[in-house]
């Protein structure tokens, strides 16, 4: 029986965006759980979807003692504060220290974690834990797809393995592969050979979805790449939004035959570079996206769902402008309904009121966002909720969501779902609970980019990506980076 120390530590960092990530939004529970450490980890994790949660499993089938660290996370925003970076640092070597020997390591980590100190902030963790345990001790590591794979993550871990789907629903699955792959090889000692390649061209947020092409069709044609003498290899779509030197998509594979490793990393690499023109799609501004619902219902007769892409808080946003809001507004959409918009105010208001009153709003635009402006005007409150609850959808299935004070107000005939803190609207859950199905309304307006497909796609005659203010910029063309590599092309949306 192995000693196998876990642990993990999840921030996207969108470099564009105002509010840093301090060291109390990492402890407290959002959509995840709050910060675990010790021995409280395992159950604090369990039933959650989460790649830790993929790996205690994969562990427990092998029989192998897990000596847990620490995990948490913090909903996407901009840099990661110094502080909190090396509270968090210290306390997970510190944890690993009380707990040497180890056999071997897994870590559930990002892959785009950006510092104010420091750019890397998953490579910097790596280097710290490979200084502590040696060049022995195997470091098997998760990855989001988003990730920006950079060599110092490469050169600490002994494997870095990445997500295959956007929406993320291979999560646990992903946590259990590399897992088991960390177990056959304390089991086996075989040489694992590496390769590493970046590509040089950005993917846009939007376009790097796997239930569309082309990246349905690459990941769909990744998995022919394995064999027997290639165990691993995945492609990372990258983070655009992070305004550093290695951002961008990146190919790694491991085996035991270099040779065939190499040649694997290299096929797959062309097979995206010929798909470089494909990775575009029609962001619409939102008040013609909303005129182009309205036209689509008239065809289609089906929900009609709307994506607020650029305050999408899974990407960094507020998650409290109302630009698509006040655009079906004006269009007069009827039978519609809007989530989340994060306003702890309105929220508070809305509780004090309570259900059946109507109140004055100031709604959204209080994130100290430049340019952003406020719906003012009245309200009805329909329901109310503490905002807790359990996510149903594929990608957070389990997860026990923790929105704060919550309401689902009319507004001009529009259904809105107010919370009291940022969280992306990615499981029907954020209507449900409050007694609203979606899928009987002819419009719905999420604030995602992608994730809300996993669970609202089916519903859908059709799904449009809309732009309003906001600091998920969906077109990299459109940004000024002042760190990233001369080689790299910034990719046009239409």
């Amino acid at each position: 029986m192995a000693r196998i120390a876990i642990g993990g530590w999840q921030h996207e960092t969108n470099t564009f965006a105002t509010i840093r990530a301090e060291y109390q939004a990492f402890v407290s529970a959002d959509e995840w759980p709050a910060l675990q450490q010790g021995d409280s980890l395992v159950n604090g994790v369990r039933e959650v979807h989460l790649p830790i949660t993929g790996a205690i499993q994969a562990l427990e089938e092998r029989g192998h003692q897990i000596v847990p660290l620490l995990w948490c996370s913090a909903t996407p925003c901009s840099y990661v504060t110094e502080d909190a970076f090396e509270r968090i640092s210290d306390r997970m070597i510190e944890l690993l220290e009380q707990s040497l020997p180890v056999d071997g390591i897994y870590l559930d980590l990002h892959g785009a974690m950006v510092c104010e100190h420091l750019e890397d902030g998953e490579g910097e963790i790596l280097s710290r834990i490979r200084s502590r345990v040696g060049l022995d001790v195997p470091i098997f590591v998760s990855l989001d797809l988003h990730a920006n794979v950079t060599s110092k993550m490469v050169e600490n871990a002994t494997v870095l393995d990445i997500f295959r789907t956007y929406p993320h629903i291979d999560m646990g699955e992903t946590g259990y592969r590399v897992t088991r792959y960390l177990c056959d090889h304390i089991d086996n000692h075989a040489e694992i050979h590496r390769s590493y390649a970046q590509i040089d061209f950005l993917i846009p947020l939007n376009t790097g979805c796997t239930l569309i092409e082309p990246c349905q069709s690459i990941y769909g044609e990744m998995t022919n790449l394995l064999s027997e003498s290639v165990s691993s290899i995945s492609f990372a779509c990258g983070f655009h939004l992070s305004d550093i030197y290695d951002v961008g998509p990146a190919v790694v594979a491991y085996g035991k035959d270099k040779k065939q490793v190499n040649q694997a990393v290299r096929t797959l690499v062309s097979r995206i570079s010929a798909s470089k023109r494909n990775f575009h799609e029609k962001i619409w501004p939102a008040e013609e996206g909303v005129a182009e619902a309205k036209r689509c219902l008239e065809r289609l007769g089906k929900t009609i769902v709307m994506a607020d892409t650029q305050d999408n808080p899974g990407g960094g946003g507020a998650g409290d402008t109302i630009g698509v809001l006040k655009a079906m507004i004006k269009y007069n959409l009827k039978h519609a309904a809007f989530g989340v918009i994060n306003d702890e105010q309105v929220a508070a208001a809305a509780h004090t009121a309570g259900i059946g009153r109507v109140i004055d709003i100031d709604l959204g635009g209080k994130a100290g966002i430049e340019g952003q402006e406020t719906l003012v005007g009245k309200a009805t409150v329909l329901n109310l909720s503490d905002g807790q609850f359990i996510a149903t959808g594929p990608m957070y299935k389990g997860a026990h969501m923790e929105l704060g004070a919550t309401t689902l107000l009319d507004i001009s005939g529009i259904k809105v779902v107010v919370c009291s803190r940022a969280v992306q609207t990615a499981d029907q859950a954020h209507f449900r609970h409050l007694g609203v199905e979606p899928s009987s309304f002819d419009f719905v307006a999420v604030k995602s980019s992608v994730h809300f497909r996993n669970d609202y796609q089916q519903m859908a005659s059709r799904i449009l990506i809309l732009s309003s203010p906001g600091e998920v910029y969906a077109d990299p063309s459109r940004l000024t980076y002042n760190n990233v590599r001369p080689s790299v092309e910034l990719t046009r949306m239409r």
